[in-house]
């Protein structure tokens, strides 16, 4: 029996096309029938940030150098994209830290495949549908519990600094392979997807590997 098509999710929790590019990659999976196994890998956007974070537009405006009106529209634009895919972006007002936050989705990943989706799904959610700060213990502790992984280890794992090394490993291992943007999705570590593509891009994609696989 074949392999699933291995697919590593490089992302960041801040990043809005990250929200869109899952989603329409997951509607691809179900339409497709494929077999995958979906691995989250972690990337920050804003690797310097204080733990206090940034006002949004603020931030936004400085790092791309656009007017507030240009950022309203990609709002709008990235809005648009989300919703026929069930995903609502609401009224982001500040930017936050999202180190821990990965080191949590890694630990999830150790606790279960199906965890860490659970738990990706879940802080994209928290982050651009309700503007939660995912860079406080407490809320990621919340969140973690919320998908039924248990809270309190996933506090000692915040608390304790727990796979800070192997969340920086990872993180070098994708920059040094010319990743420089996300989402980035890899498909059998060796087809690159870049950027919130279309359902039916990834569509495309996993019905010819899947053929290639049964060939």
């Amino acid at each position: 029996m074949p392999a699933p098509i291995r697919i590593d999710f490089v992302s960041d929790v801040s990043c809005p096309w990250c929200a869109i590019g899952l989603n329409a990659l997951e509607q691809a999976i179900r339409t497709s029938g494929a077999d995958v196994e979906i691995h989250f890998q972690p990337f920050e956007l804003n690797p310097q940030m204080a733990p206090e974070g940034e006002d949004a537009t603020e931030h936004l405006v400085r790092k791309y150098g656009l007017t507030p009106q240009q950022l309203e529209r990609n709002r709008e634009m990235i809005r648009a994209r989300g919703a026929p895919l069930g995903f609502v972006f609401g009224q982001r007002r500040r930017i936050h830290n999202t180190f821990d936050a990965h080191r949590l989705l890694h630990w999830a990943g150790i606790e279960g495949a199906d965890l860490q989706r659970a738990l990706k799904h879940a802080l994209l959610r928290a982050y651009h549908s309700e503007g939660e700060d995912v860079g406080m213990h407490d809320v990621l502790a919340r969140i973690a519990g919320s998908v039924g992984l248990d809270a309190k280890r996933a506090r000692a794992v915040l608390d304790s600094g727990e796979y800070s090394e192997e969340v920086r490993a990872q993180e070098r291992y994708y920059t040094e392979r010319g990743i420089q943007a996300v989402p980035a999705v890899i498909f059998n570590e060796t087809q690159l997807v870049s950027g919130g593509q279309p359902v039916e891009l990834f569509e495309q994609v996993l019905r010819q590997l899947s053929g290639a696989r049964s060939s």
